[in-house]
C-alpha cells in the first residue's frame, strides 16, 4: 500500500478552526507510517489540550452482574456459549456496589460505569440499579454515574435518569456494514434506538468501538464517522481482548503504532468529545500508554468486567509522571496537606470487576 504523506499540523489547524474531517483525511491518518507517528501524535495532542488541556479523566467500572448472557457477540467472554472461564454471578447488593464504587472514587475516578450482563434490563433490574445509584449519591454527591445495562426498553431510559443516573453506554463496537458478521442475535439499529432514547431522556451519551475484530481501514472510518454523527459525548475506544473459547479468541490484528493511529483518527474526527482509552489497552498500546495520553483524555482505573487491566497505581504514576491532572483533584501546586492521597487499588482478579468489550 502507497503512503500519502500528510501535514497533520495544518490537519490539525483545519480541526482547530471548526473544520470537519473527510474520509480521505481520516485514511490518510490510518495509513500514515510509523516514521509519522510522533508528528501524528503531536499534532493530535494540540487538539486534546485546546478542548480539554492537561486533565485526565478518571472512570471506574462495577459489574453488577457478570456472564449467563443470551447474546452471541463474537467479541464477548460472557456471549451464550462462551468457554471462557470467567465468574459467572447475579447481581450484586447494593452495599456491595457501593463499597466496590468506593474504591475507584477514593483512587481518583469521577465517573464509576455500573455494567451488567445481558440483553437488556427488566423494568425490575432498572429499580435495582436506580437503589444502587442512590447509595453512591448518598455518599459521593459529585460523582458521575454511567450505566450500561444493555438494550433499554419504552421508558428505561427516563427511569433511569430520574433515578441520577448521568450517562448511558451502549457501544456500536463496528461498523454497521458488518455488524451482522459480529452479532446475530441484535442488530446495529438496535443499539443505536437506545443510545438516541438516552440522550433524549437527558442523559449524556457514551458510545463507542471495539478496533481489532478484523475490520477494514474503511470500515473504521465508517463507525468513527457514525460515532461523530450519533453525537456521543464520550468514545470509549476498545482494543479486541481475544478470549479463548469465543469465535474471536484468535484474533491479532493490531500493534501498538495501529492503536495509537485509531486513536488519534478518533481524535482528530471528534475534536471536543471524551475520548477514552480502554479495555486491552494494556495489552495492545503496551509501552506506549503514557504517549497515548497526548490524544485520550480519558481511561478506566484497573480492572475491566471480565479481565484484569493494569495496576490502579502504576495507572496513576503514569497519570502523574505525565503531568497530567486528574479530573477533580486539587492542583500539584496546592499545600501538600490539602492534596488528595490515592490507595493503593490491587487489581482482584478476571471476572471481580467491570469489560471492556461490553
Amino acid at each position: 500500500m502507497t503512503r500519502v504523506p500528510t501535514d497533520f499540523a495544518a490537519l490539525a489547524d483545519q480541526q482547530l478552526a471548526g473544520g470537519t474531517l473527510t474520509t480521505d483525511q481520516a485514511l490518510s491518518i490510518l495509513r500514515s507510517s510509523d516514521a509519522d507517528l510522533l508528528d501524528l501524535v503531536a499534532a493530535g495532542g494540540r487538539l486534546r489540550r485546546a478542548h480539554f488541556g492537561n486533565l485526565v479523566k478518571v472512570n471506574y467500572l462495577v459489574n453488577l452482574k457478570s456472564g449467563l448472557c443470551q447474546e452471541d457477540c463474537g467479541y464477548c467472554s460472557q456471549r451464550i456459549g462462551s468457554e471462557a472461564p470467567i465468574l459467572k454471578y447475579s447481581w450484586l447488593k447494593p452495599d456491595q456496589a457501593l463499597d466496590q464504587a468506593s474504591q475507584g472514587i477514593r483512587g481518583g475516578a469521577s465517573r464509576v460505569c455500573l455494567v451488567a450482563s445481558g440483553r437488556g434490563p427488566s423494568d425490575r433490574d432498572v429499580d435495582r440499579v436506580g437503589d444502587i445509584v442512590g447509595k453512591i449519591k448518598a455518599d459521593h454527591p459529585e460523582v458521575e454515574i454511567c450505566a450500561c445495562l444493555g438494550l433499554l426498553k419504552e421508558g428505561q431510559a427516563d427511569a433511569l435518569h430520574h433515578a441520577g443516573v448521568d450517562a448511558y453506554n451502549h457501544n456500536i463496537n463496528t461498523a454497521e456494514s458488518r455488524y451482522a458478521d459480529i452479532c446475530s442475535t441484535h442488530t446495529y439499529e438496535d443499539r443505536v434506538e437506545t443510545i438516541d432514547a438516552a440522550k433524549h431522556s437527558g442523559m449524556s451519551a457514551c458510545s463507542g468501538l471495539i478496533v481489532g475484530m478484523g475490520e477494514g481501514d474503511e470500515e473504521l472510518v465508517e463507525a468513527i464517522f457514525a460515532l461523530r454523527d450519533l453525537d456521543s459525548d464520550s468514545i470509549p475506544v476498545n482494543f479486541l481482548m481475544p478470549f479463548e473459547g469465543t469465535p474471536l479468541g484468535q484474533d491479532w490484528n493490531l500493534t501498538p503504532q495501529r492503536a495509537m493511529r485509531v486513536l488519534a483518527l478518533a481524535r482528530f474526527a471528534c475534536p471536543d468529545r471524551e475520548v477514552r482509552m480502554a479495555g486491552g489497552r494494556e495489552m495492545h498500546l503496551r509501552t506506549l500508554q503514557p504517549m497515548a495520553l497526548h490524544l485520550a483524555n480519558s481511561l478506566f482505573l484497573g480492572d475491566y468486567l471480565t479481565s484484569q487491566g493494569q495496576a490502579a497505581e502504576d495507572d496513576l504514576a503514569m497519570i502523574a509522571d505525565g503531568g497530567w491532572q486528574i479530573v477533580g483533584q486539587v492542583p500539584a501546586e496546592a499545600p501538600e496537606e490539602s492534596r488528595l492521597t490515592h490507595p493503593v487499588i490491587r487489581g482482584r482478579g478476571a471476572g471481580t470487576t467491570a469489560a471492556a468489550n461490553a
